[in-house]
């Protein structure tokens, strides 16, 4: 069965209404989504810097162990070096020796030095990771708390939300995917999320315009799909005046 323009007009301000309703369950919630998410990206970013900073303190604990072995190979070389003083045979291989003793001697103490600096860079390090700790877990509270409000407001509209989401369903399947797909591009870009209105008043029910009686008796007859020329907007109907009668006296 071919379903009719009026069908069509009907079915999409059925969907728009729905899609108003679930826009205001939404609006209730205010920017605590949004909160959350921030909230949980900013915990990651924090976990990033602290395993950042855990992974350069590994690297400096290497470099302490390879400056300590060094520091033995030096101490062994002039243990060395000095066994082989009591054997020399003249000055000059004395002092040959004697310059290797002094330059392992100064390895060993640009190792001590090294070593010394990379222990200051790793407490500066652990102090750097127990603020970001500290700060962390002041935010992983204000999270637990707005999640916990955020999860009371979706409860106490959750049965509503799962119902309107299921007329939404049953309400699409009377439109076919291009007018959705244009319905759904007007509602993105329109401030309110109306993109099928009826005429109020003689205007626009989205942007106020005002819309000739031609215009309106075409709409009103709906035998074809007509947009608001200022907004964009779908017209589903028009919606009549209702002059209440005059009380006689």
């Amino acid at each position: 069965m071919e379903i009719t323009v009026a069908q069509r007009l009907e079915s999409l301000l059925k969907l728009q209404q729905i899609d108003s309703k679930l826009d205001e369950i939404v609006k209730v919630r205010g920017d605590l989504p949004e909160e959350v998410r921030d909230l949980e990206d900013e915990i990651i970013g924090y976990e990033t810097r602290i395993s950042k900073f855990n992974k350069e303190i590994t690297s400096l604990e290497d470099e302490i162990t390879r400056n300590k072995q060094a520091k033995k190979d030096s101490e062994k070389l002039i243990t060395k070096y000095k066994e082989q003083q009591m054997n020399v045979r003249n000055n000059r291989e004395y002092d040959a020796i004697s310059k290797e003793v002094e330059l392992q001697t100064l390895e060993m103490e640009l190792a001590d030095k090294k070593s010394n600096e990379a222990n200051f860079r790793i407490n500066k390090k652990k102090e750097e990771i127990a603020e970001v700790e500290k700060t962390m877990r002041d935010r992983k509270k204000d999270l637990d708390n707005k999640k916990a409000e955020l999860n009371q407001l979706t409860k106490e509209s959750e049965e509503e939300e799962k119902s309107l989401l299921s007329e939404r369903e049953q309400a699409m399947t009377h439109i076919e995917e291009r007018l959705l797909k244009s319905y759904q591009k007007i509602r993105n870009n329109a401030i309110n999320g109306l993109a099928v209105v009826v005429v109020k008043r003689g205007a626009c029910g989205g942007c106020f315009n005002s819309i000739p009686p031609q215009r309106q008796a075409e709409i009103r007859d709906k035998k074809k799909i007509i947009v608001c020329e200022h907004c964009g907007r779908i017209f589903a109907d028009v919606e009549d005046i209702v002059i209440p009668e005059k009380v006689k006296r």
